[in-house]
Protein backbone atom coordinates (compact mmCIF):
# COMPACT_ATOMS: atom_id res chain seq x y z
CA UNK A 1 0.00 0.00 0.00
CA UNK A 2 1.46 3.15 -1.23
CA UNK A 3 2.16 5.54 1.47
CA UNK A 4 0.54 9.30 2.11
CA UNK A 5 1.91 12.18 3.08
CA UNK A 6 -0.07 15.18 3.91
CA UNK A 7 2.22 18.80 3.46
CA UNK A 8 1.07 21.53 6.13
CA UNK A 9 2.36 25.09 4.46
CA UNK A 10 -0.24 28.08 5.92
CA UNK A 11 1.94 30.41 7.50
CA UNK A 12 2.14 34.02 6.79
CA UNK A 13 5.83 34.80 7.56
CA UNK A 14 4.94 37.74 10.76
CA UNK A 15 8.02 36.13 12.72
CA UNK A 16 10.30 36.19 9.94
CA UNK A 17 9.60 39.61 8.94
CA UNK A 18 8.65 39.03 5.47
CA UNK A 19 6.10 40.10 3.02
CA UNK A 20 6.87 36.76 1.08
CA UNK A 21 4.95 33.61 2.99
CA UNK A 22 8.15 31.98 4.40
CA UNK A 23 7.43 28.47 2.95
CA UNK A 24 8.13 30.22 -0.14
CA UNK A 25 11.08 32.56 0.37
CA UNK A 26 13.67 31.16 -2.02
CA UNK A 27 16.69 29.35 -0.64
CA UNK A 28 19.58 27.91 -3.02
CA UNK A 29 17.03 29.22 -6.45
CA UNK A 30 13.85 27.12 -4.66
CA UNK A 31 11.44 28.12 -2.49
CA UNK A 32 11.64 26.34 0.99
CA UNK A 33 8.27 24.15 0.37
CA UNK A 34 9.27 22.97 -2.63
CA UNK A 35 12.53 21.64 -1.34
CA UNK A 36 10.36 20.21 1.58
CA UNK A 37 8.09 18.54 -1.20
CA UNK A 38 10.93 17.09 -2.99
CA UNK A 39 12.26 15.69 0.16
CA UNK A 40 9.11 13.50 0.34
CA UNK A 41 9.54 12.68 -3.57
CA UNK A 42 12.97 11.55 -3.44
CA UNK A 43 12.25 9.41 -0.21
CA UNK A 44 9.40 7.83 -1.96
CA UNK A 45 8.65 8.34 -5.56
CA UNK A 46 5.38 6.81 -4.99
CA UNK A 47 4.40 8.63 -2.23
CA UNK A 48 0.98 10.59 -2.54
CA UNK A 49 1.55 13.74 -1.33
CA UNK A 50 -1.12 16.18 -0.54
CA UNK A 51 -0.02 19.74 0.03
CA UNK A 52 -2.71 21.89 2.20
CA UNK A 53 -2.28 25.37 1.31
CA UNK A 54 -4.26 28.84 1.83
CA UNK A 55 -6.67 29.37 -1.36
CA UNK A 56 -4.96 32.76 -2.09
CA UNK A 57 -1.52 30.84 -1.87
CA UNK A 58 -2.40 28.59 -4.38
CA UNK A 59 -2.15 30.63 -7.62
CA UNK A 60 1.43 32.13 -6.34
CA UNK A 61 2.87 27.90 -5.72
CA UNK A 62 1.45 26.56 -9.27
CA UNK A 63 3.47 29.71 -10.93
CA UNK A 64 6.40 28.89 -9.23
CA UNK A 65 6.13 25.47 -10.18
CA UNK A 66 5.42 26.34 -13.57
CA UNK A 67 8.66 28.98 -13.48
CA UNK A 68 11.31 26.55 -11.71
CA UNK A 69 9.34 22.89 -12.07
CA UNK A 70 8.95 21.05 -8.78
CA UNK A 71 10.09 17.54 -9.30
CA UNK A 72 7.13 15.80 -7.63
CA UNK A 73 3.77 15.66 -8.54
CA UNK A 74 1.16 15.86 -5.96
CA UNK A 75 -2.23 17.78 -5.16
CA UNK A 76 -3.53 20.61 -3.59
CA UNK A 77 -6.17 21.19 -1.34
CA UNK A 78 -7.35 24.02 0.33
CA UNK A 79 -6.13 25.07 3.84
CA UNK A 80 -8.44 25.80 6.83
CA UNK A 81 -8.94 28.11 9.70
CA UNK A 82 -6.32 26.61 11.80
CA UNK A 83 -3.76 23.73 11.23
CA UNK A 84 -6.30 21.16 12.86
CA UNK A 85 -8.78 22.38 10.04
CA UNK A 86 -5.98 22.19 7.33
CA UNK A 87 -5.02 18.80 8.14
CA UNK A 88 -8.80 17.66 8.14
CA UNK A 89 -9.23 19.51 5.15
CA UNK A 90 -6.32 17.34 3.40
CA UNK A 91 -7.75 13.87 5.35
CA UNK A 92 -10.92 14.67 3.30
CA UNK A 93 -9.31 15.02 0.11
CA UNK A 94 -8.16 11.64 0.36
CA UNK A 95 -10.71 9.86 2.40
CA UNK A 96 -12.78 8.34 -0.37
CA UNK A 97 -9.63 6.30 -1.31
CA UNK A 98 -8.25 5.19 2.11
CA UNK A 99 -11.52 4.51 4.07
CA UNK A 100 -12.21 0.97 2.83
CA UNK A 101 -8.86 -0.41 3.84
CA UNK A 102 -7.83 3.03 6.55
CA UNK A 103 -6.20 -0.23 9.11
CA UNK A 104 -3.74 -0.97 6.17
CA UNK A 105 -2.90 2.59 5.14
CA UNK A 106 -0.27 5.08 6.87
CA UNK A 107 -0.17 8.78 6.83
CA UNK A 108 2.31 11.52 7.76
CA UNK A 109 1.58 15.02 8.39
CA UNK A 110 4.81 17.07 8.14
CA UNK A 111 5.46 20.81 8.25
CA UNK A 112 5.89 22.62 5.08
CA UNK A 113 8.84 24.43 6.18
CA UNK A 114 10.84 21.80 7.72
CA UNK A 115 12.98 20.64 4.82
CA UNK A 116 15.91 19.10 6.74
CA UNK A 117 14.30 16.15 7.49
CA UNK A 118 16.20 13.10 6.83
CA UNK A 119 15.01 10.31 4.71
CA UNK A 120 16.03 7.80 7.82
CA UNK A 121 13.65 9.83 10.10
CA UNK A 122 11.21 9.40 7.53
CA UNK A 123 11.31 5.72 7.24
CA UNK A 124 11.75 5.38 10.56
CA UNK A 125 8.52 6.86 11.34
CA UNK A 126 6.33 5.24 8.88
CA UNK A 127 8.05 1.93 10.06
CA UNK A 128 7.13 2.36 13.58
CA UNK A 129 3.49 3.68 12.75
CA UNK A 130 3.33 0.23 11.35
CA UNK A 131 3.90 -1.48 14.29
CA UNK A 132 2.56 0.75 17.25
CA UNK A 133 0.07 3.25 15.08
CA UNK A 134 0.78 6.35 16.19
CA UNK A 135 4.48 7.95 16.30
CA UNK A 136 6.06 11.02 16.28
CA UNK A 137 10.03 12.24 16.17
CA UNK A 138 11.72 14.05 18.66
CA UNK A 139 14.74 14.96 20.15
CA UNK A 140 16.18 15.45 23.69
CA UNK A 141 16.01 18.59 25.33
CA UNK A 142 19.73 20.25 25.89
CA UNK A 143 18.45 23.73 27.48
CA UNK A 144 17.88 23.56 31.16
CA UNK A 145 14.15 24.13 32.15
CA UNK A 146 11.85 25.85 34.15
CA UNK A 147 8.47 25.43 35.29
CA UNK A 148 7.15 28.74 35.80
CA UNK A 149 3.74 29.05 38.04
CA UNK A 150 0.25 31.78 37.65
CA UNK A 151 2.47 34.14 40.59
CA UNK A 152 5.20 34.05 38.43
CA UNK A 153 7.47 31.88 40.87
CA UNK A 154 9.66 29.34 38.85
CA UNK A 155 11.36 26.18 39.90
CA UNK A 156 14.25 23.43 37.68
CA UNK A 157 12.78 20.34 35.87
CA UNK A 158 14.53 17.33 35.30
CA UNK A 159 14.87 17.84 31.64
CA UNK A 160 15.78 13.54 30.77
CA UNK A 161 11.99 13.83 30.71
CA UNK A 162 11.39 16.63 28.10
CA UNK A 163 11.53 15.80 24.52
CA UNK A 164 11.40 18.34 21.76
CA UNK A 165 8.38 17.21 19.07
CA UNK A 166 9.20 17.76 15.32
CA UNK A 167 7.36 16.18 12.30
CA UNK A 168 6.36 14.25 10.11
CA UNK A 169 4.19 12.56 12.59
CA UNK A 170 3.10 9.26 10.79
CA UNK A 171 0.01 7.61 11.83
CA UNK A 172 -2.52 4.94 10.87
CA UNK A 173 -5.56 5.93 8.58
CA UNK A 174 -7.91 4.75 10.74
CA UNK A 175 -6.75 6.57 13.59
CA UNK A 176 -6.05 9.78 12.33
CA UNK A 177 -9.50 9.82 10.50
CA UNK A 178 -11.51 8.91 13.71
CA UNK A 179 -9.10 11.82 15.84
CA UNK A 180 -10.12 14.39 13.02
CA UNK A 181 -13.86 13.63 13.39
CA UNK A 182 -13.67 15.68 16.62
CA UNK A 183 -14.07 19.35 17.55
CA UNK A 184 -11.38 21.61 17.31
CA UNK A 185 -9.61 22.43 20.82
CA UNK A 186 -6.86 25.02 21.16
CA UNK A 187 -5.31 22.42 23.33
CA UNK A 188 -4.51 20.72 20.40
CA UNK A 189 -1.13 21.72 18.96
CA UNK A 190 -0.14 18.94 17.04
CA UNK A 191 -1.45 15.45 15.08
CA UNK A 192 -0.14 13.63 17.89
CA UNK A 193 -2.45 15.53 20.93
CA UNK A 194 -4.92 15.28 18.71
CA UNK A 195 -4.55 11.78 18.26
CA UNK A 196 -3.98 11.22 21.73
CA UNK A 197 -7.14 13.11 23.05
CA UNK A 198 -8.56 9.84 21.53
CA UNK A 199 -6.94 7.05 23.90
CA UNK A 200 -4.59 6.26 22.11
CA UNK A 201 -0.71 6.30 22.90
CA UNK A 202 1.73 7.91 20.52
CA UNK A 203 5.36 6.84 20.29
CA UNK A 204 8.86 7.83 19.61
CA UNK A 205 11.22 7.87 16.73
CA UNK A 206 14.97 9.71 17.14
CA UNK A 207 14.63 12.54 14.76
CA UNK A 208 17.81 14.46 13.08
CA UNK A 209 18.81 17.72 14.64
CA UNK A 210 18.44 19.34 11.33
CA UNK A 211 15.26 19.17 11.17
CA UNK A 212 14.41 22.11 12.26
CA UNK A 213 10.79 24.35 11.33
CA UNK A 214 11.99 27.71 9.34
CA UNK A 215 9.92 30.72 11.42
CA UNK A 216 12.44 33.20 12.08
CA UNK A 217 15.54 34.74 10.53
CA UNK A 218 17.71 32.85 12.16
CA UNK A 219 16.22 30.06 11.21
CA UNK A 220 16.57 31.27 7.37
CA UNK A 221 20.47 31.45 8.16
CA UNK A 222 20.51 28.13 9.34
CA UNK A 223 18.39 27.05 6.25
CA UNK A 224 20.90 28.18 3.95
CA UNK A 225 24.12 26.77 5.58
CA UNK A 226 22.52 23.37 5.00
CA UNK A 227 22.02 24.02 1.58
CA UNK A 228 25.34 25.41 0.71
CA UNK A 229 24.10 28.89 -0.34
Amino acid sequence: MKPYVIIVAGGKGLRMGSDLPKQFIPVKGRPLLMHTVEKFGDWNPNAEIVLVLPADHQPYWKMLCREIGCQVEHRIVAGGETRFHSVRNGLEAIRGEIEQDAENVLIAVHDGVRPFVSTKVITACFEQASIKGAVVPVLPVVDSLREVDAQGKSKAVDRSRYYAVHTPQAFRADLLLRAYSQDYSPLFTDDASVVEATGVPVSTVPSNPENIKITTPLDLVIAKALLGE
